[in-house]
């Protein structure tokens, strides 16, 4: 994508603003829309137009060549806490946004889904298996997917991407460190190891996720925009760490020996085990993921080393 006019979503948030500021670089003319509850304007690069703003209001930025709509309450605990309030930005914020900008003659969206609803597997998961909405966040956002799927059979000059994202990091380093406790578990506990505190993991550390740099998340992002997928397609790397690995990897790159706590899981329904089946992105628009786990914790734990 270049000379493009873009619209992000969730804009300031930590994906959204990796790829606000990814698509300004390559010189397209990006606007980050953001309403400020998960995101910062801090985030974004001086040559990002920030719009303050909500995805359910009336008038919305949309006359663009792009839509990358990221907004969303994005975790289980958000929907917990007001689930009405996460229904109404995850589905009718969807529908807000898509509306406008098919009536601005905007062709291509693509849109944040999760991975949660796959539940808990240590086998690779293909976006064709049976889903489950076990929390009220999956039923928000398979609710997303079904009004794409409406939306790619009803118009004909609109596709609809959506992107069932899996433990998306990329650290405090980077624009992760406004999100705080829903930053993803990398980030917090190299920040705790780094600061000489134990992390807390859940059980006896031994459930896995399938760790997705944010820099290969914003490659997969804009390569579904370039190909004008539509359906739903999974971005992770194929490969899954254990928190117990996890942990000993942030030790070995910070020369520290700190060892974490366990708590039991407190949570019904929790998911032990990611692991993201890549192969229908891959046939699609050549895209692999680059950073490996390794790599991505020492990206992680380079600022903590100066």
């Amino acid at each position: 994508m270049d000379d493009e006019r873009v619209l992000v979503t969730g804009g300031a948030g930590f994906i959204g603003s990796n790829l606000a500021n990814h698509l300004a670089s390559e010189g397209n003319d990006v606007v980050a829309l953001d309403n400020g509850y998960l995101g910062t304007p801090e985030n974004l690069d001086d040559d990002v137009e920030y719009v303050e703003a909500d995805v359910l209001d009336e008038s919305l930025p949309t006359d663009v060549d792009v839509v990358f709509h990221l907004a969303a309450l994005s975790s289980r605990q958000m929907l917990e806490e007001n689930p009405r309030r996460g229904a109404r930005v995850n589905v009718e914020g969807f529908v807000n946004v898509v509306e406008q900008a098919h009536a601005d003659g905007c062709e291509t969206v693509v849109y944040a889904s999760t991975s949660s609803a796959y539940g808990s597997r240590t086998e690779p998961s293909p976006e064709d298996m049976d889903l489950e909405a076990a929390t009220g966040y999956d039923a928000s956002m398979l609710g997303r997917e079904r009004y794409g799927e409406y939306y790619n059979n009803f118009y004909d000059d609109l596709t609809c991407a959506g992107m069932r994202f899996f433990s998306v990091y990329q650290g405090y380093g980077g624009n992760e460190a406004h999100k705080g406790e829903y930053a993803n578990t990398v980030s917090q506990f190299a920040d705790k190891i780094a600061n000489g505190q134990s992390p807390v993991l859940w059980g006896d550390g031994s459930q896995t996720r399938d760790f997705t740099h944010v820099d290969d998340v914003v490659r997969g992002l804009v390569a579904t925009a370039d190909h004008e997928l539509a359906g739903v397609y999974n971005l992770g790397t194929g490969e899954s760490y254990s928190f117990n690995e996890m942990v000993e990897l942030i030790n070995d790159v910070l020369g520290t020996d700190v060892d974490p706590e366990y708590e039991p899981i407190p949570l019904e329904n929790y998911v032990h085990d990611t692991c993201a089946d890549v192969s229908k992105i891959r046939a699609a628009t050549g895209w692999e993921p680059r950073i490996g786990f390794e790599e991505g914790v020492e990206r992680v734990c380079e600022p903590y080393l100066r």
